[in-house]
């Protein structure tokens, strides 16, 4: 069988050629006719197919190890519009071209809902990539020609949904104000993001304390834009706070 299986990978069926002994036991087992057969390898193909290019977009995405929606606490922000984040998860700003802007304080899962909406387009066939602010910057300003800066700005315009995580964890310069200028500009009206943010709006100029570009960038990013704030104190603090209580709680018992 090995030369047919060959033969069938190079023609593109994978699948077929890697369980042929298989398909023809099951083929020969349950007599199937041959308009059968061509179903079943047709379903077969398609259904590999689809998992394959499933594989592919979640590690081109870059979304990493996050943790489901269905371990959000609801109940732990004091302030937080569960309907708004639930309809960002339906995905219903991808066909507008719409933001999603997630803004919050540290430690109350701003970057696991971004990329749950992220994992969520995945599974919708769409290319998405993450990435940090800081890294998107990096590689940017890296470019040593124009060239190479063009290359990379389209590298960031391609995806149909690109999530820039902990804008405003750093203050930038007038160069790299620029840099996501242009990124979030070849991306206006065309194709949406997800942006998350430790600052309120208000606090967005100084992120930018010298850049020209300042104010058309914060507009252009939350025009067309949904913007969910999410108050409170920090999950990881209280997970912190628990953890410490329950090493505690077996040294007293032990005294």
């Amino acid at each position: 069988m090995s030369p047919l299986a060959d033969q069938l990978a190079a023609l593109g069926l994978h699948h077929t050629g890697a369980h042929l002994d298989d398909l023809v036991a099951l083929a020969t087992k349950k007599r199937w006719s041959a308009t059968q057969l061509l179903e079943h390898l047709a379903a077969q193909e398609a259904q590999d197919r689809a998992q394959r290019s499933l594989d592919r977009r979640l590690t081109r995405s870059r979304v990493g190890r996050f943790k489901p929606m269905a371990d959000f606490d609801w109940a732990w922000p004091t302030k937080i519009d569960r309907d708004a984040v639930e309809a960002t998860l339906r995905l219903e700003f991808l066909g507008g071209a719409r933001n999603v802007v997630l803004a919050a304080p540290q430690g109350l899962g701003k970057t696991m809902i971004a990329k749950n909406i992220a994992h969520q387009a995945i599974l919708a066939g769409h290319s998405v990539l993450c990435i940090t602010a800081a890294q998107l910057l990096l590689d940017l300003a890296a470019q040593d020609s124009a060239r190479g800066l063009d290359r990379r700005l389209r590298h960031y315009s391609r995806p149909a949904l690109l999530c820039v995580d902990e804008i405003g964890y750093l203050s930038y310069d007038n160069r790299n104000a620029d840099l996501l200028f242009q990124v979030i500009s070849r991306r206006y009206e065309q194709k949406s993001l997800v942006l998350t943010t430790n600052l309120a709006f208000s606090d967005w100029p100084s992120i930018f304390p010298n850049a020209a570009c300042a104010t058309a960038l914060i507009d252009r990013a939350v025009h067309h834009a949904d913007m969910l704030v999410i108050e409170g104190e920090s999950y990881r603090r209280r997970e912190a706070e628990l953890a410490a209580r329950s090493r505690r709680v077996p040294a007293k018992k032990h005294a």
